[in-house]
Formats: C-alpha cells, structure tokens, sequence
C-alpha cells in the first residue's frame, strides 16, 4: 500500500500532472468541461469527485483549482456539495494512511508542528480540528497527516472535517462561476 501510493505520487511530479490542475488549464478546457459536464452531469459529477478525493486523499497540490473547477462545471452550491464529499472522503483516506502506515514519516516530517496540535486535540478534538478547518492556520494536508497521529476517532474527524470546509468551500466555488473572469488565485 504504502509502495501504490509513492508510486502514485511520484507519477503525479514526474508527469507533471499538476499543470492540469491549473487555472489556465481550466480556462483553457472550459468549453469543454462545460459541454461533458451538460452531457454527461451524474458521470461528470463522480468524476470530479473521485479526481478530488484522489488528489486529497495523496496529498497532491491542486484542492484550490479543483473547489474553483466544482463551482464552475456544477454552481455553488451542488460545486459545493460534492468538493465537501470528495474533500472529506480523501482527507479521510490521508488521516487513515498517516495512522496507519505512515506515522514513522509523519511524525519525522512534521514533528515540529506535532506537540502543540497534539495538545489542542487531547482537549477537544472535535472544536480543535473544527477551528484547524475554519482558519487555515495549517495547510489542509498537514492537518489530514497530523491527525491521524492523534487518538481521535474517525467518526469525528469526519464530522470535522466535513463541518469545517464548508465556508471555504463554498467561497471558492461560488468564485469558480466566474472563471472567465479570474486570472491569478
């Protein structure tokens, strides 16, 4: 498992599969997406949210350009919705990962951060990951790693996480439908 996912994200770097999650990947294809995404919206809408939870629940930079891409191809609030699925399924997979596979390279990597969120969970896991979620003071993927080394459950890590996302979410998806209109994050 742990092998799958190197290889994974290594393909991800060595591909150069970010620039397809770009801005101006997105304004480049936009009529695209747009007509597939009328045509074929229930196969559209679990593409995305499988490509979400994929490039979450790795680890992989692109959460922006993709809550962007839910608010453009579905609005703002079904854009929502289903960045909210994909986000938490694959931050989900990522905490369980970091707690079950990769604790010795999380907690090398991050253990700097580990002591004071350590701390912050061990007296209120369920206000302490919320307020992780609605000011950013962490990138997400710290937090999805971090956690997973903490003795929180997984059923309130998800009420969490999902609970957490929502305002910000929602604000780049609702700035996703003016994507002609957006040149720089």
């Amino acid at each position: 498992m742990v092998l799958a996912i190197g290889i994974a994200v290594a393909a991800f770097f060595y591909f150069d599969l970010g620039q397809l999650l770009s801005l101006q990947a997105l304004k480049d294809n936009r009529d695209y997406l747009l007509s597939f995404t009328e045509t074929h919206s229930a196969v559209a809408a679990a593409l995305f949210v499988l490509a979400y939870v994929a490039v979450t629940g790795l680890s992989l930079p692109g959460a922006v350009i993709m809550t962007l891409a839910g608010g453009f191809l579905f609005g703002a609030m079904l854009g929502t919705l289903l960045v909210n699925l994909g986000a938490t399924t694959g931050a989900t997979l990522a905490f369980l990962v970091s707690r079950y596979l990769l604790r010795d390279w999380v907690e090398q990597k991050f253990g700097k951060w580990l002591g004071p969120v350590q701390q912050g969970f061990s007296q209120n896991a369920f206000g302490y990951l919320m307020t992780l979620r609605l000011i950013p003071l962490f990138p997400f993927f710290v937090v999805n790693l971090v956690s997973g080394l903490t003795r929180m459950n997984v059923g309130t890590y998800v009420v969490a996480t999902s609970l957490g996302i929502i305002p910000g979410s929602f604000v780049y998806a609702y700035a996703g439908r003016q994507l002609g209109t957006i040149n720089s994050l």
